[in-house]
């Protein structure tokens, strides 16, 4: 069994959909949310016991009681179907309700489209109207804001409902809103509380409904023994760039260029493209910090190897306090700065500057 995760409009149906032509043998589809499918649904074994070949089951976080049944089906001896489940929810929601299938299911999660996807040329329209593909193809920059505007809503009124969470649509645009405005920032769920009057636990449920999901993205900090005070509150994105520009009103690449929020979006871009480039796990990426000042705008760890990158709205880095900090207390193994520039060269022995253009030919998955 596979389970096909992704934020909603992502193009999981659509893949699912590719994936069932090829599929040589019979395929069964299954929508969740389709009234008349659920209905047929009340004895699931009846249902899908008797199917063959490929069965694609569409949101089923909608259906959690079906997550028994399917662990009996996916013990059976000789395998006479294989199960797809396309959900909307992060990875960690749904295996609290799937943990009868510990051991018998492979999570994917998928994003919008990325650089290699689109091609490095098409780099500032991939950052200014986000990896959504009816965003990104849409005939116009007027046109994809208008879609991300509408998206925002729908989400927020009815996907989020159907999800079972029942916070008010309004209190989490003000909630979503205000993450654009910290995006890039250090968590800090008093200074959330205080805004909206009600308590950390309350905000932070409110940020973990969007990190659940897909839409916002928490990166966790990296401490270890080290003679120095370490940040230990993760750092908060928008998971989409097209997400941040239309929470922040900016429908053209003008209006981006000219907001101080540019930096911390040009951040979030590069990291989301880094992280599907080197192609890590969210457990192996961080960010790093100390109270001093010191920082890494992303850390990946895994086994002994470490890689440090810093992220720079800027055509023409230089090496920073920071980044040599950093490289010294955590004994990185390399350090790499992309900047919006188009060449990419050594700032030092062990600290280069990569062309975000150059990001394909330049940044090697890890473990190439």
């Amino acid at each position: 069994m596979v389970a096909l995760l992704g934020p909603r409009q992502v193009g999981k149906t659509t893949l699912a959909a590719q994936i069932a032509a090829a599929w040589r043998g019979p395929t069964t589809r299954f929508d969740l949310e389709n009234p008349e499918h659920v209905r047929r649904f009340d004895e699931p074994l009846a249902i899908l016991e008797p199917l063959r070949g490929l069965v694609v089951l569409d949101e089923i976080q909608r259906r959690p009681e079906l997550f028994p049944a399917l662990r009996v089906l996916a013990d059976r001896p000789k395998k006479p179907a294989r199960f797809l489940v396309l959900g909307s929810a992060s990875p960690e929601l749904l295996r609290q309700t799937s943990e009868s299938l510990a051991g018998r299911i492979h999570y994917v999660t998928i994003d919008g489209f990325a650089l290699d996807e689109v091609g490095e040329s098409r780099l500032d329209r991939l950052w200014l109207r986000g990896g959504f593909p009816l965003s990104f193809l849409a005939r116009s920059d007027a046109e994809s804001f208008r879609w991300r505007r509408d998206f925002i809503q729908t989400f927020l009124e009815r996907d989020l409902a159907q999800l079972g969470f029942r916070t008010p649509a309004d209190t989490l645009f003000r909630f979503w809103t205000m993450l654009a405005h910290y995006h890039g920032q250090i968590w800090n769920a008093s200074e959330f509380g205080r805004a909206f009057g009600v308590s950390d636990v309350t905000v932070r449920h409110y940020l973990d409904v969007l990190a659940a999901t897909l839409v916002v993205r928490v990166l966790q900090p990296w401490h270890q023994n080290i003679a120095k005070r370490q940040v230990r509150a993760p750092k908060i994105y928008i998971a989409d760039s097209g997400l941040v520009h239309a929470l922040l009103n900016l429908p053209t690449r003008d209006d981006l260029a000219a907001h101080p929020k540019v930096g911390a979006s040009w951040e979030g871009f590069i990291l989301g493209q880094l992280v599907r480039r080197l192609g890590v796990r969210p457990e192996e990426c961080h960010f790093w910090g100390t109270q001093q000042g010191a920082e890494l705008d992303l850390l990946v760890v895994r086994g002994r190897r470490r890689l440090g990158f810093e992220i720079k709205h800027s055509r023409a880095p230089a090496v920073s306090r920071s980044m040599l900090i950093a490289g010294e207390d955590l004994r990185l193994d390399s350090v790499d700065v992309i900047h919006s520039g188009t060449e990419t060269y050594m700032l030092r022995k062990d600290v280069r500057a990569v062309a975000a253009r150059r990001l394909l030919e330049d940044v090697k998955p890890v473990g190439a």
